[in-house]
């Protein structure tokens, strides 16, 4: 049997995000995946370090890795359209299990059961922090597009703003109070190798 799992995996650099939206520069769900793995990691290692709360950052890290997976089969729903309302949401839910089901179908057998626990949707600690690394990701970019003089992000940036203060996690507030303003740095405010 070939399987075409990994082959799907790496067209998510095909898949481009910000649909309705102008980009300065754009981002494709690889480097958004790759991103919000960063972020999960990250406030999985504040929740354990900072907070001395037990987690598993590379658990994070992974289920972050494959928090998108199913937009290989989906495309990437623009964000107004996907959450306008609870019947939305629900059915674009739906079709995102039915892609994640079907993304394990397409593993070897053997394969299938280490893959579930990261391709189907978790509940939790665990799924509130990677849903906070994915909003991180999309801050990150509306800093970026705005830094670039690009005000069409600027609606996206004080709603996602909202959403992760919404989530009321300490870990996430941390990474807002103490890492975030870097972002507003340039390169050579941020420091280099000298």
């Amino acid at each position: 049997m070939v399987t075409t799992f990994y082959a799907l995996l790496s067209r998510m650099r095909y898949i481009a995000r910000w649909g309705l939206m102008r980009c300065t520069i754009p981002e494709n769900v690889q480097e958004h995946t790759c991103e919000t793995a960063m972020y999960a990691h990250a406030l999985g290692v504040i929740r354990r370090e900072v907070f001395h709360r037990p987690c598993d950052a590379e658990r994070l890290a992974v289920l972050a890795l494959y928090h998108d997976a199913p937009e290989i089969l989906t495309g990437d729903l623009p964000t107004p359209i996907k959450y306008h309302n609870r019947q939305i949401r629900r059915a674009y839910r739906d079709v995102e299990r039915a892609a994640g089901e079907k993304l394990l179908g397409m593993l070897p057998p053997d394969l299938r059961e280490a893959y579930r626990s990261v391709l189907e949707p978790e509940e939790g600690e665990l799924a509130a922090l990677v849903k906070a690394a994915d909003k991180l990701s999309a801050l990150a970019k509306c800093i970026e597009e705005r830094k670039a003089g690009n005000r069409e992000f600027a609606s996206a940036e004080e709603q996602t703003r909202r959403a992760l203060a919404a989530m009321a996690l300490p870990e996430a507030d941390w990474f807002l109070e103490h890492c975030l303003p870097a972002y507003e740095k340039n390169l050579d405010e941020l420091g280099t190798m000298e």
